[in-house]
């Protein structure tokens, strides 16, 4: 069992799930469960000029629609922050077109659809887009991927870093390997984590748990509901309590491994 807290004020939330296209949305809804009219079908980060937007697949839309809020909200300077982007999967929409394609027509290919194909292209185009200079990290750990997200940025705060924005998202699976790794719908959620305690932000510690099994702590909230198909769902327990105020929560952080979570919001 490790003993050891890790800690950082959350600064900026971001949040998108379709039917909530904002952090102020989904906090309504856990609280009231009131869903927005005429939400928005997809995300659309201004971040990037009109045509890349237009391309842009839904998996880097939605990652660079969070982050780009959780700065807003925080009130920082995109270019000036470390990063560090958690997906399950990566986009496998497109994983699976380019199985398909260079099985059956590989000469056919897209170019643009091969450089959308790597686990951190939404790492690259944030970091294209805001100018940024800082490190940028690009994780996957399953469906410990947003656990192992935060504790990388929680190191890099304990280690000297002054802010890291974390990012979680997923997409739909298709084709073949939607039997081995099911998601559905489109999720993000991005925190902006700053090493020093700030006023009226929540402060969140952490501790690494070795356990087989979430406590009951962790059941079945408004999001996690909503947004149950997704492969990042394991992420909202963090955002629900944050949403209501909360003080704990857990998340599964690998094989027989949890994050527990205690907030305060002084």
């Amino acid at each position: 069992m490790s003993t050891h807290t890790l800690s950082a004020s959350v600064a900026g939330i971001g949040f998108w799930t379709r039917g909530l296209p904002h952090w102020n949305a989904a906090r309504q809804f856990v609280l009231h469960g009131e869903l927005p009219a005429d939400a928005a079908a997809k995300p659309s980060p201004q971040l990037l000029a009109p045509n890349e937007r237009r391309r842009a697949p839904d998996t880097v839309a939605v990652a660079l629609e969070v982050a780009l809020a959780a700065c807003n909200a925080g009130g920082r300077d995109p270019a000036s922050l470390s990063s560090v982007f958690a997906s399950t999967h990566g986009d496998l929409a497109i994983t699976d077109y380019m199985c398909s394609t260079l099985v059956h027509e590989p000469r056919t290919i897209s170019p643009t659809k091969f450089h959308n194909s790597v686990h951190n292209a939404a790492a690259g185009y944030w970091t294209i887009g805001t100018g940024a200079m800082t490190a940028a990290t690009a994780i996957s750990a399953f469906d410990a991927s947003f656990a192992q997200g935060l504790l990388e940025a929680l190191a890099q705060l304990a280690t000297g870093t002054d802010a890291v924005l974390l990012v979680g998202y997923d997409s739909t699976s298709t084709g073949p390997l939607s039997r081995t790794s099911p998601s559905e719908g489109l999720l993000g959620g991005a925190l902006l984590l700053v090493r020093d305690p700030l006023p009226g932000a929540p402060r969140l510690q952490v501790r690494l748990r070795d356990t087989e099994a979430v406590d009951a702590v962790t059941s079945l909230g408004p999001l996690s509901t909503l947004a149950a198909g997704n492969a990042m769902a394991p992420m909202l327990p963090l955002f629900e309590t944050l949403a209501r105020s909360g003080s704990r929560t857990q998340m599964h952080a690998g094989p027989g491994r949890v994050l527990e979570m205690e907030l305060s919001h002084d």
